[in-house]
């Protein structure tokens, strides 16, 4: 990792709710963000915060997630993904994410995600393939 990386640096990010972020089971009149889409917006927040400051040859995975979704945004809506580390523990990092729209706070949570060496773990998932026989 490069520069200083410490708690409390944090980013946010606005997306709209669009087609492709909404559920869309509940029919046309309840097109919403889906839970689904919300996850990866924080991973995605998350990342991009983290590869400013790894290394060349570095990025992050996704270790774990938990998060409350407990407010609804509506199709065409600004939603504000801010992401803030909390732990930094070696190589793993904690973050608490929070996603507010024009009404207020929809969903918070916690993201962690561990930075990876890329030759590395495609090494390691070589490895991997070829004692499961895989290609």
């Amino acid at each position: 990792m490069q520069r200083k990386f410490e708690t409390g640096v944090s980013i946010s990010r606005r997306i709209v709710v669009d087609d492709t972020r909404s559920i869309r089971f509940l029919g046309e009149g309840v097109r919403v963000y889906a839970t689904p889409e919300l996850v990866r917006d924080f991973e995605r927040t998350c990342s991009e915060l983290l590869l400013e400051f790894c290394e060349p040859g570095e990025h992050s995975v996704g270790t774990g997630i938990s998060v409350t979704h407990s407010g609804s945004a509506l199709m065409g809506q600004p939603v504000d993904i801010t992401a803030t580390v909390t732990r930094i523990d070696g190589r793993k990092v904690t973050f608490e994410v929070l996603a507010r729209d024009a009404d207020g706070e929809i969903s918070r949570g916690e993201h962690s995600r561990f930075v990876v060496n890329i030759d590395k773990l495609e090494e390691r998932l070589a490895a991997k393939a070829a004692r499961l026989g895989a290609a």
